[in-house]
């Protein structure tokens, strides 16, 4: 009876997909449990024999996917499965989980607005949306910027990874403009005003009368992510930036990084 509903479950699959079904909805019956399971309840809830669930437990459990208890001889998902979900989290398009808050942010404060990421240790403009102001600016998506001279960059020093923060401190500072920090003492300084002030400016750093305001964009992990940031010139985004263009700032990072955050 046994090799009867196997031959039966096989003939209701496609040909050459009914091995590998079976082992994808053991792994998923197995997720969906709350504690680890036995063969003969798997065996019984995917309507096959005890000897081929078996079969493709050892497989899955070789691989990582599944894991026995030693001393209960149950069955339950596999870390694997974790790092994998984690991994492809971290994958998550950024860029299109942002784009509807970056045009209203655009459209609250009138300033052009940009996002930011870190590639392979550089800091990169992935998106960049034109102001109302009759200022354009020519910084495209792929722009590198500077650590310490840009308020994306400090974000990411503040809330990113300390090792990237010390080497940074430690190492040449460009003076891009005469108001660039080029001391990595008033660099760490300027790190931890950020980190307490849950955003970051940078006036006159990088182009003479350019101010920008951006704040940080976490994830489920509360892993720093992406930045955000509004730009325009100081007559518009002054040195110290109104409280409601910070508001406006904090508050779109605060909501894209509510929808990068996993619901049950």
């Amino acid at each position: 009876m046994t090799l009867d509903t196997d031959k039966a479950s096989a003939k209701a699959v496609p040909a050459g997909t009914s091995t590998l079904d079976l082992a994808l909805r053991a792994v998923e019956y197995l997720v969906l449990q709350s504690r680890p399971v036995a063969l003969a309840q798997i065996a019984e809830a995917l309507s096959s024999s005890k000897a081929t669930i078996y079969r493709h437990l050892v497989t899955l459990q070789r691989h990582g996917f599944v894991r026995q208890d030693p001393n209960t001889g149950r069955y339950d998902a596999g870390i694997k499965l974790m790092v994998l979900g984690e991994a492809l989290r971290q994958r998550f398009d950024i860029v299109s989980a942002a784009r509807e808050e970056l045009m209203t942010l655009r459209d609250r404060t009138g300033q052009a607005v940009t996002l930011c990421d870190v590639i392979d240790e550089e800091l990169i403009v992935l998106e960049l949306i034109q102001g109302r102001t009759m200022i354009e600016f020519a910084m495209r998506p792929g722009t590198r910027l500077a650590f310490h001279a840009s308020a994306h960059g400090k974000i990411w020093l503040a809330f990113g990874s300390p090792e990237r923060s010390r080497a940074v401190a430690a190492g040449e500072l460009k003076a891009w403009t005469p108001s660039t920090i080029v001391s990595g003492e008033a660099l760490l300084a300027e790190i931890a005003r950020v980190r307490e002030h849950g955003w970051a400016t940078a006036p006159d750093q990088v182009i003479t009368g350019v101010n920008t305001l951006a704040a940080p964009v976490f994830d489920h992990r509360k892993a720093l992510v992406g930045s955000i940031a509004i730009v325009g010139a100081t007559q518009f985004i002054a040195p110290e930036p109104n409280p409601e263009q910070i508001r406006e700032v904090v508050g779109a990072a605060a909501r894209i990084s509510r929808g990068l955050t996993w619901k049950d």
